[in-house]
């Protein structure tokens, strides 16, 4: 299928998907299912609870998530993935596999070139 670069909407998709956390949250969310925020925040310790809060507002607000409150005391909050949301997880699959090749790749090279730059050893005669 030919995309046309001025009708490209690969932009609408990474607006939706860039950041950060976002992936992380949506693969956490797609391999161990529903989640309360407590867990969340205790799988990604280097988010703040603000940054966490943010970023599941904006994954409900498009329809990616949903955000269930249990009427209890005290309240309960559940986060999971919607049925649209869970049409990513190819997309997220695929740009996990190519992050680890590409990660990869630029260490086997970095390790070609370190192995170039380095001086050829000569050893003393004992």
């Amino acid at each position: 299928m030919q995309k046309h670069p001025g009708f490209c909407r690969v932009d609408n998709a990474l607006e939706i998907l860039v950041g950060k956390w976002k992936p992380i949250i949506l693969l956490y969310l797609l391999q161990e299912g529903t989640k309360r925020f407590s867990e969340l925040k205790r799988h990604l310790p280097e988010i703040s609870q603000k940054m966490l809060t943010q970023n599941l507002r904006e994954l409900e607000a498009e329809e990616i998530i949903e955000r269930i409150v249990y009427p209890e005391v005290p309240p309960r909050v559940e986060y999971s993935m919607t049925e649209y949301g869970r049409s990513l997880e190819p997309i997220l699959d695929a740009m996990h596999n190519w992050g680890t090749r590409h990660v990869q790749r630029k260490s086997q090279k970095e390790q070609e070139q370190g192995a170039e730059g380095q001086a050829p050893q000569i050893h003393a005669a004992e």
